[in-house]
């Protein structure tokens, strides 16, 4: 089977049928497009369909192409991802690129689930009190990145520990701890929409090392890499595998 064919057959099957607005007004950047993601990328099958289309879905939120993500809402549905954890996806989102953006996403994507017939709001998914955020959130940390943690919070001056309570209480006690998805799959969401936004090195190699530590080892990390490529361009694409290869150096 051409690529050419694989796309058509995954574009049908994903989306439902093959009708585009981008195919009538630019059919040849339609064709570029569809033939690399879906005739070439999709049939690599390195990933579970459904965690693939979480990823691309997270990119979307980062890139804040809601045409995307209202499309890969869709996908994601046909691909049997409950709409828990397509909320939770785009929840992971927020301390990352901030709430604005995150609430856009979060707007578009409760159209998409409510047209396609989900009955909003959906259960709750918290799973910590008020007062335990911030023990709750170290422990994530701590599960994700070890012993480190605690030397992190120790050597930051005092008048900059509000912000490492911050990122406790708040990126890992109100968003990691949430039932949806687990530690593995919000590790590796949260790389991808750290090589989405591009100029976050620091932070993903921290995240290639925390992915590595849940069980997402090299294979994934560029399994889910090569998905994003398409959407994130290849400067980003690259300087992320640049990161992955310093914190996990290919065997010799």
């Amino acid at each position: 089977m051409s690529r050419i064919e694989k796309a058509e057959q995954t574009i049908a099957k994903l989306y439902g049928d093959t009708a585009c607005a981008l195919r009538q007004t630019d059919p040849e950047f339609a064709a570029i497009k569809e033939r690399l993601i879906y005739g070439e990328i999709y049939a690599e099958e390195r990933l579970d369909a459904g965690l693939r289309e979480l990823l691309i879905l997270v990119v979307a939120v980062t890139n804040q192409t809601m045409h995307e993500v209202r499309r890969h809402v869709k996908a994601a549905l046909r691909c049997g991802v409950p709409p828990q954890q397509i909320r939770e996806a785009v929840y992971q989102c927020a301390p990352y690129i901030g709430l604005g953006k995150t609430e856009a996403a979060v707007e578009a994507a409760s159209e998409t689930l409510a047209d396609s017939g989900v009955s909003l709001p959906l259960p709750s998914g918290c799973t910590v009190e008020e007062e335990g955020r911030l023990a709750a959130g170290i422990a994530a940390q701590k599960a994700i990145f070890g012993g480190t943690i605690d030397a992190m919070r120790a050597a930051a001056p005092d008048n900059q520990k509000n912000i490492q309570d911050y990122l406790s209480a708040y990126c890992f006690g109100d968003f990691y701890t949430r039932e949806g998805l687990g530690l593995q799959e919000r590790e590796l969401l949260t790389f991808a929409i750290l090589c989405a936004q591009g100029g976050c090195e620091p932070q993903v190699k921290a995240h290639v090392g925390g992915n590595n530590a849940v069980g997402n080892g090299k294979e994934i990390l560029l399994g889910a890499l090569t998905v994003c490529l398409p959407y994130i361009g290849f400067p980003r694409t690259l300087n992320a595998l640049a990161c992955v290869n310093a914190v996990l150096p290919e065997e010799k």
